[in-house]
This record gives C-alpha cells, sequence and structure tokens, in this order.
C-alpha cells in the first residue's frame, strides 16, 4: 500500500565498523564500537562493554537456558567451547551470578613463577627433561608447567621425534632402570642411528631407491600428519610412519608389552607377504595389523566399540595422531577380505609357530566350536552342546597344540562332523609338522574304528575316549598311580589292558580311569609306549582347550558376527530329509499312542471279572470299541512305516531350501579369528615368562597380564628408543614381577613396527 513505510528500514544495513555474528535463525550479535548486543527475534536479550567476561558469560547462559540457542551454536558464536560454557552454566546453578565474577588479582592458591624461573622452565625443558621432572625441580604443579610452556610458545627442538638424553640420570624419576652409564653406552652402540632421507624423497623409498621395512614421514608435528595424510590422499603413500612423542600417564599404554611377542609370531612379515599392501592409504597394512592386535588385547572386541574410546588416545600407542576409527576398520577389513587370501594367511602362521614351538606339538587337540547364528538367512544347523538342542550355526575345528595355545583353525563345510573333518584336518597337520611322531587327542565325536585304522596307516597316533556301551571292569583291575604332572600332584585309579574292534582288524591299548563314586571312563589310544598315568593324564587335558574356547567367547568375542553377507553354497550338497524327519516325529507319536491303548487293553484283561465273562470272546465284545482303535493305530503305523521306507534318507540341499542357497562369507571372520588367534598366542607367551617370577601363575597368570597391559604409563622418545614406563600395579609383589617381565621383554630388543625405535621397558617408582 502506497505511503507506508519500506519494512527494509526497520533493519538498517550495518556500517563499516560493525561486526555481525548469526548464532542461529533467531539470534544475532553485533559488535560496534566496543559494545555488543545480543539480539534474539529483534529484541535485545543482553548488551555490555566488549571485555566484560562478567557480562558475556550471563549472556551466553541466558541463550542456552532459555532454550534459544543450544550449547555449541553460542559457543562458536563467542569463541568459547562448549566445555566453557558448561562451566559458567554449573557456576549460575551453585552460586548465582556473582558466582561469574572472580575476584581482581592473582587466583590465591595458585603458585607464582618469576621472570628467572620461567627462563628455568624453558632451560630445563630444552635439555630433555619432562613435565613431571621440571614441576619437581622448580615445586610446583605439573599442570602449572604445561601453561607456562603454553605462554612461552616452547616446542621440541628439532626432528621428527622428540630427542632426549640417552644418559641423563636425572632426566625423569621413573627410570631408574634406564639411568646407568653401561645401558646407555649399550644401547648406543647396538642401535643404529637413523638414516638421513632428502627433504623431497618419496615417504617410503630410501635414498637408493629400494622399497624399505621402515617408512620415512615428512611431518615434523607427531600430533599433525596433515602432510601425511596429503599424501596418501594423492596416492603417494602406502602406510603412515609411525611418530611418537614423549607423554606422561597415556591410558593402557601397557599394551606396547606385547610388541615382543607379536613381532616374533611373524604376523606382520607374513601379512605382507601374503597380502601385500592395501594400496595407497594412511592407515596401511602394517598400521591396520597393529592396530587389529593391541585392539583385540586392550579387550575392544570388534569395530563397533571404538566409539567408546577417544581416537587421539589409541593413536598415540600406534605412533599416530588418530587411530583408525569404525567405518575405517571397517573398510580395511572389507579389503582384505577382498583380496581372499585368509586360508593362505593362516596357514603361514601356523607354519611359523611350529618352526617356533615344535617341542609343543607332540600332542595336538582337536575339536569343534559351533558358533550360533540368529540371523534371517537359512543355514545349515549344528548341535549346540551349551543348550542342548539344533541351531542353525557355523562349526570351526580348532587345533592346539600340548600347552592349550592354538595351531590353526579350519571352518567345516556345512557342519560336518568330526569323523569327516579329521581327516582333511591332520593332511593339514602333516604338511605343517612333517614326519614327525605326532598324537591326535579328540573326544568322542571323533569315535569311528574304522577311521582309527586310516589315521594309524596315515603315521598318527590317536588318544580319545570309548564310546558306545563298554563292560564294567571289577574293582579288583583298579591300581592308584600318582605322580606330579605339570607341576601339580596328580592320583588316579587306573586299569589298563589290550583290546580288540572290527573283528580283530585294530588292536588298541585300553585305560580305564575309576572315580571315588564307581563312575568308569575308558580311554583309547594307539600309544603303548606311555605309562598309564600319562595317558589318562593327556587325556584329561583335552579341558585346556575347552577353557580356551570359554576363555576366547568371554575376552576376544570369538563368536560375534562381523560379516552380514553370504555367498553361494552348493546346491547340491545333501542333507538329512526333512520329509523323512517329519515323518519319523508322526511316527513316533503313533507308537506312543499304540502302546497306551495295548496298556489299556491289558490292564483291562488283567481285572476282567471271570464270573461274569469266562471266556475271551465275551471280553473282546465288552471291549470291541478299544480292539477297534488298537487295530486303527497298528494300522497308522504301518502306513507310515510304508511311507517313510520311500522316501530317501538324504536329498540335496537344493531340494529342500527355497530361494538361493546361501552360507556366511566366510573370509573376514576368518582373518579376525586369526588376529585374535595371535594375540591371544602373544598373551600366552608373556605368561609363560611371567612363570618364574609369580606363584600363583596357575590362578592369576592371565589376569596379571591382562592388568599389565591395561597399565597406564609414560613414554619417553629418543633419536633410537622408544622408553615405556609403566605405572606400578596394585601391590608390590606384583609390581616386582612385572619389573622382572620388563626386563626380560627388555632383552629381546624389539624395534617398534615401522620404526627404528628399540622398545626398552620399565616401571616406575611409587609414589
Amino acid at each position: 500500500m502506497t505511503g507506508e513505510p519500506d519494512q527494509r528500514d526497520l533493519f538498517p544495513k550495518p556500517s563499516g565498523d560493525e561486526q555481525a555474528v548469526v548464532i542461529n535463525d533467531r539470534c544475532l550479535m553485533r559488535t560496534q564500537q566496543g559494545h555488543r548486543l545480543v539480539i534474539v527475534a529483534g529484541i535485545v536479550l543482553a548488551q555490555y562493554q566488549v571485555g566484560d567476561r562478567m557480562a558475556e558469560a550471563h549472556a551466553m547462559v541466558s541463550l542456552v537456558e532459555q532454550g534459544w540457542a543450544d550449547q555449541n551454536d553460542v559457543a562458536r558464536a563467542f569463541a568459547r567451547s562448549p566445555r566453557t560454557l558448561r562451566r559458567y552454566e554449573r557456576r549460575v546453578e551453585t552460586g548465582g551470578l556473582a558466582a561469574l565474577g572472580r575476584s581482581r588479582g592473582y587466583p590465591s592458591g595458585r603458585a607464582r613463577l618469576k621472570a628467572s624461573r620461567l627462563r628455568l622452565v624453558a632451560r630445563l625443558k630444552a635439555d630433555g627433561l619432562s613435565n613431571r621432572a621440571v614441576a619437581q625441580r622448580i615445586g610446583v604443579s605439573e599442570n602449572a608447567v604445561r601453561k607456562v610452556l603454553r605462554r612461552l610458545g616452547w616446542r621440541p627442538a628439532t626432528g621428527t621425534q622428540e630427542r632426549l638424553p640417552l644418559a641423563a640420570p636425572s632426566a625423569h624419576p621413573n627410570l631408574s632402570a634406564f639411568s646407568a652409564p653401561p645401558f646407555a653406552a649399550s644401547a648406543a652402540s647396538s642401535v643404529p642411528a637413523p638414516e638421513e632421507t632428502p627433504a623431497n624423497a618419496h615417504p617410503n623409498v630410501s635414498a637408493g631407491g629400494a622399497l624399505e621395512d621402515v617408512p620415512v614421514s615428512l611431518d615434523r608435528d607427531p600430533a599433525d600428519r596433515r602432510l601425511d595424510r596429503l599424501l596418501a590422499y594423492l596416492g603417494l603413500l602406502d602406510d603412515a610412519a609411525p611418530l611418537f612423542r614423549s607423554a606422561d600417564r597415556i591410558p593402557r599404554v601397557g599394551v606396547l608389552l606385547a610388541l615382543p611377542p607379536l613381532v616374533t609370531s611373524g604376523i606382520f612379515t607374513i601379512a605382507r607377504e601374503v597380502y601385500g599392501s592395501l594400496g595407497p592409504a594412511f592407515y596401511g597394512l602394517r598400521t591396520t595389523m597393529v592396530a587389529l592386535l593391541l585392539l583385540a588385547l586392550l579387550r575392544i572386541k570388534r569395530p563397533e566399540a571404538l566409539k567408546e574410546h577417544a581416537p587421539d588416545e589409541l593413536g598415540r600407542l600406534l605412533g599416530l595422531d588418530r587411530a583408525p576409527e569404525v567405518k575405517t576398520l571397517r573398510r580395511k577389513l572389507s579389503r582384505l577380505a577382498t583380496i581372499g587370501r585368509a586360508t593362505e594367511f593362516g596357514r603361514a602362521l601356523a607354519r611359523h609357530r611350529v618352526a617356533a614351538r615344535g617341542a609343543a606339538l607332540g600332542f595336538l587337540y582337536v575339536d569343534g566350536h559351533v558358533r550360533v547364528y540368529h540371523g534371517q538367512r537359512t543355514l545349515p544347523k549344528a548341535h549346540v552342546a551349551q543348550r542342548h538342542l539344533a541351531m542353525p550355526a557355523t562349526t570351526d575345528y580348532w587345533v592346539n597344540d600340548a600347552t592349550g595355545d592354538p595351531l590353526f583353525v579350519v571352518t567345516a563345510e556345512a557342519n560336518a562332523g568330526m569323523v569327516a573333518m579329521l581327516p582333511p584336518v591332520l593332511e593339514e597337520v602333516r604338511t605343517l609338522v612333517g614326519e614327525r611322531r605326532v598324537t591326535i587327542v579328540f573326544d568322542r565325536g571323533g569315535y569311528s574304528p574304522r577311521l582309527f585304522l586310516r589315521l594309524i596307516a596315515a603315521g598318527f597316533d590317536i588318544l580319545t575316549y570309548r564310546k558306545g556301551q563298554v563292560r564294567r571292569l571289577p574293582r579288583s583291575r583298579f591300581h592308584p598311580y600318582e605322580a606330579r604332572m605339570g607341576g601339580r600332584p596328580v592320583t588316579y585309579m587306573l586299569a589298563d589292558h589290550g583290546i580288540r574292534l572290527l573283528g580283530g582288524q585294530l588292536r588298541l591299548r585300553q585305560v580305564t580311569r575309576r572315580t571315588d563314586d564307581g563312575h568308569q571312563t575308558p580311554i583309547l589310544t594307539s600309544r603303548r609306549d606311555l605309562t598309564a598315568l600319562e595317558v589318562a593324564h593327556r587325556m584329561f587335558d583335552r579341558w585346556r582347550q575347552e577353557n580356551f574356547f570359554k576363555y576366547l567367547r568371554e575376552e576376544y568375542a570369538l563368536d560375534a558376527l562381523v560379516d552380514y553377507g553370504v555367498v553361494p553354497d552348493d546346491p547340491t550338497r545333501d542333507v538329512p530329509n526333512p520329509r523323512r524327519r517329519a515323518l519319523d516325529a508322526q511316527l513316533r507319536h503313533a507308537r506312543a499312542e499304540l502302546a497306551r491303548l495295548a496298556t489299556e487293553y491289558g490292564a483291562e484283561a488283567f481285572v476282567n471279572p471271570e464270573h461274569v465273562r469266562p471266556t475271551m470272546r465275551g471280553f473282546k465284545i465288552a471291549h470291541g470299541q478299544l480292539a477297534h482303535a488298537i487295530r486303527a493305530a497298528l494300522q497308522r503305523v504301518a502306513n507310515l512305516e510304508a511311507a517313510r521306507s520311500a522316501l530317501p534318507h538324504r536329498v540335496a540341499v537344493g531340494e529342500v531350501v527355497q530361494g538361493e542357497v546361501v552360507r556366511l562369507a566366510p573370509e573376514r571372520k576368518l582373518l579376525t579369528t586369526l588376529i585374535k588367534m595371535v594375540a591371544y598366542q602373544a598373551e600366552s607367551d608373556l605368561v609363560r615368562l611371567l612363570a618364574p617370577h609369580y606363584k600363583r601363575l596357575e590362578d592369576e597368570g592371565r589376569t596379571f597380564i591382562q592388568s599389565a597391559l591395561a597399565a597406564a604409563g609414560d613414554l619417553l622418545v629418543t633419536d633410537t628408543e622408544l622408553r615405556v614406563v609403566l605405572a606400578p600395579l596394585s601391590s608390590p609383589h606384583r609390581t616386582r614381577a612385572l619389573s622382572a617381565l620388563c626386563e626380560d621383554l627388555d632383552r629381546t630388543g624389539t624395534r617398534f613396527p615401522g620404526t627404528r625405535l628399540r622398545l626398552r621397558y620399565a616401571v616406575g617408582r611409587p609414589g
């Protein structure tokens, strides 16, 4: 309408000296000539002079508490962190508006540092002392030293790794184990200095042009890896070089104790030989393997659990600014699964383990582990012992050595039983161990005298339970046997004699154990050179493998489903005929009904009064209706038996399953299982190293190692060493045992994968 003022005149354009910041679609902040207005929907909510921190804090709190904006928007507009805003809110809640103010002068209770002290802090840091050591030297808190260094703009001297003096007895209060001059001299002579790399060289290529195991980074700050990430994006980097920085009180740094046994397992070399490379990536093959292994040892059981952990904290353990997150780790696993070499990878790991632990392979334990499936796919069923019923599942067959440590795993096709799986599994064993003598220990699931003949002919000895009805032996045949086995006293009541199976074709030795309640357990073996006590003890040691399955289920989430994909399965594979199974159920009910009617008819005959019905004819007439029901039940049973006989016992699975015949994709699951297997092996190696130093090893060994791996500590970095100084444990005797373990690991001279940094371990002083 003409004559009315233009609505745009109500909102004049800002002048040149005016600054406007949009908080959200309703809130605006304007600053002009040293004054600031906070406007909400055209109405001034707050106005104050720039620099009035109390009024500014009140304006921020008002915007959030009145619901005009959220914390993140307000914090961004006022150039504050959400944490600061939450602190303002707590102050208002507890002390009102006055709590936002602060008394003038230096805060009470905070130590002052004179200018001479500031110069002293800078000089001590330049000498290589940690923040904690500087704080103890000056007599202030460690947090005060950090703030002083931040104000001074202090940064490490030069180089990709922070330089710390090799032989500085007072450099760190926890470094008593590292401070002796002979140690420093031997370390300096045994560890070569890093080679110089031209600035324009490819980060993974040496000056000579050959691809090296130790990559080089062009980044200078370990906390800022933007240059390496850019090179990976451009396709010029296959794997980021680990760069460490010295830091105090790093959570879970104790997991680095597992690196010596992990390196000894050969997994990093084998992974490079089998998979080659993941292509241009910041998180390459080596970094992915290190991350997966350390996460497994930290009980981060699946990639989804990474959401609960800070990536920068985990990145410190890997020598990176950030650890790979959920999607990244999933993509890496998918990439490795696409290559399709998990079986070859597992075979190479087993071959290396056999070469390292040949003495423990005289007895091998074979058992199946059922992984239940709860998804929507139609999968083959397997008997689940814990639930006493058949469920959709996948069966893995594990081979463990005499100490219970895993050697390799094979996934059964369509949940094949132990009798069907033992021959292919033992072919793999023979390939790994060569022609040495091996005794295979398994449970009743593999009982088959004809299979025993094949295994013995193939050069294997067997040790298993006898299955079926066995004649009980008289008590006089049993004799007591006592000895110390595995460091523990063992007492058995045993009877030892020979038996013949298959009409005398198979001659085996039977050792029967009798318990105090009279129960007898017969054990069969082809080993005649062992004592009866050793036969029984080796057989009952099979529970080590059962305990291994339980431990991996609980601690490593062995049964977790890591891949929801499926692959086509063989539609011609035969399965039990489900129509025959349905007829079996009907036949059981029909026979039960027939038995009930026959019982009722017999009871009537028993109580029949002879003076009323003295003849059978009279009895049949009186109970004609019941006899008719019996004849009908007999006819129904005969019809069902005839119908069942006409059906084949097994049919092709394609005739039973509607739609495509599939099975779960095995590659990704097998790969993660192998990672967890190697992590468990490393844990076992640490337990064995701990044995001479800890008396309660059998009861608390793995619990002790778990505590040590989760312990916090300090990282100290030199040009040639990565020093791990762990915090003391809960009691002096555990701390002493951890110190001894650190000394044993220290002597291995292990280098962190992908670097020339030698790992050194020690335990800090308490207090």
